[in-house]
């Protein structure tokens, strides 16, 4: 140091030189150790069953077209993600760069008259209802809850309440894909065709969906009608006086999961078009999620105890019924409350798991299911069942038959001991539910075996195979297709 400052005071044209020299320099250095540091930075990821925490290279977030391609092209391995809400690893990769797709939220082109709308993938269901709302249109398929993208979605391939269109693939018109090797193409049944049932449903293997456009419905005004039944007469009550009723729009059913009435007792609500419907006008407001604090106060009772259970369900139950009658527009059945979900503890989380079941299964599928968790200590919170019509557009479908969907909320531990506890009991679910030609919601965290998949999904190696053709680098990449692909 001293050497340079003598350096410098000996020749003031000199010294000046040599001080601009060593100042560019120490930025440039600065500059290039910032740049290594941040593109060497790990972050730890997790999706929301919080049972995968991985070591991931970095996040990137953008607005830009260009950007992405130019990561897609330049990133050696990429996981994509929205809300992260498939709990399963299927956003995420060791050492991976990740793209959050959530800031992708445009809305780029909507057309009343035609009933359609073009968003990018980070749009929101509940972004599209603000839109579309003011137009007296709604949503043909999507979850029951509006706080997913449509990317995740239609990674997905999801299904909701409405029984009339089938999965989230049949009101698809066309999206334009970010191809591994950069190239965007637009994808629809006519226009390179090949991709259309491999990306809805693929977990985000084949590219990043940039936008797509979507067929929309009107929205329309729904009577609540609730019905409480022994599960032994739910095919029947669907068969009569809900699929052959056109009248019956939406539809969703709850089995009890309390100590007391254990796989036996059901409350099932259908949505049945009103007789009057100028009357959409006076419930065509967007609601807003309200009164968290009691359902989240008796939910959480049931996560402890058994008395909890049955007073959770007894409260459900009374609370549903006293709605018989009530009106509520489409577009309010499809905003479901999610907040009161919300859990965070250290030691504990919960999963879901969904199995798909023929409807002449029904009542037989829950008697064998009800024999194996009798025995077994699981601690099981909710199941939902919804309707979702025979659909094998997607190469991984999950809707071989006119099926019943039954949607399992279960709490546990985050320990490798009760993981692999869980894992055994899952499987044993799964062999009941393929036993009686069902399937099940891939998602969801990996417990199922190779065996159990293959069964399952018939296609699940061709669907492999056409990854690896597709992107022959397997750039993208998830900790699914690490499981099962390898």
């Amino acid at each position: 140091m001293c050497k340079i400052t003598l350096l410098l005071e000996g020749d003031g044209v000199k010294g000046k030189y040599l001080l601009i020299g060593i100042s560019l320099y120490g930025l440039a250095f600065y500059a290039s150790t910032s740049i290594h540091s941040h593109q060497q930075k790990t972050v730890v990821v997790e999706d929301a069953g919080k049972l995968l925490p991985t070591k991931m290279k970095e996040v990137k977030s953008t607005q830009s077209t260009e950007e992405l391609q130019n990561w897609v092209t330049k990133e050696k391995t990429i996981s994509i993600a929205g809300m992260q809400h498939s709990q399963g690893g299927h956003t995420v990769y060791p050492n991976g760069t990740l793209l959050d797709m959530k800031s992708y939220n445009e809305i780029l082109d909507f057309n009343p008259k035609e009933k359609t709308i073009t968003v990018q993938s980070g749009v929101t269901w509940a972004d599209i209802q603000k839109k579309i709302n003011p137009y007296g249109l709604s949503i043909q398929v999507m979850q029951s809850q509006n706080i997913f993208t449509v990317g995740g979605a239609l990674s997905v391939n999801v299904h909701g309440r409405d029984i009339r269109y089938g999965s989230l693939i049949d009101t698809v018109d066309s999206f334009r894909l970010l191809k591994p090797d950069g190239e965007i193409i637009s994808v629809s049944r006519d226009e390179n065709s090949e991709y259309f049932s491999y990306v809805i449903g693929g977990y985000g293997l084949f590219g990043v969906i940039l936008d797509v456009t979507l067929q929309l419905a009107e929205d329309e005004l729904y009577k609540q009608r609730i019905s409480t039944m022994d599960y032994s007469v739910y095919e029947e009550h669907f068969k009569n006086n809900v699929e052959n009723d056109e009248k019956v729009k939406m539809h969703l059913a709850r089995l009890s999961v309390a100590p007391n009435t254990f796989l036996k007792e059901m409350y099932v609500t259908d949505y049945v078009l009103a007789v009057d419907q100028k009357k959409l006008t006076s419930y065509s407001k967007l609601n807003e999620e309200e009164k968290v604090a009691l359902p989240k106060f008796m939910l959480g009772m049931s996560r402890y105890s058994d008395w909890g259970k049955d007073v959770f369900w007894e409260t459900q139950k009374k609370h549903f019924q006293n709605s018989n009658g009530s009106y509520q527009s489409r577009n309010n059945v499809m905003r479901s409350d999610s907040t009161f979900m919300e859990y965070e503890n250290a030691n504990r989380t919960e999963v879901l798991q969904e199995y798909f079941v023929p409807v002449d299964e029904f009542t037989t599928y829950i008697d064998d299911l009800r024999k194996v968790l009798e025995k077994e200590d699981l601690n099981l919170l909710n199941i939902t069942i919804r309707y979702v019509e025979h659909d094998e557009d997607a190469v991984l479908s999950y809707a071989k038959d006119d099926m019943f969907a039954l949607v399992l909320l279960i709490n546990q531990g985050r320990s490798e001991k009760e993981i692999r506890r869980t894992e055994k009991i899952i499987q044993k679910m799964i062999d009941v539910t393929l036993d009686h030609d069902g399937s099940y919601y891939l998602p969801y965290y990996s417990y199922p075996t190779k065996k159990q998949l293959k069964q399952a999904y018939p296609r699940i190696d061709e669907f492999f195979q056409k990854k690896r053709e597709l992107d022959p680098d397997e750039r993208f990449k998830n900790l699914f297709y690490e499981v099962y692909a390898q």
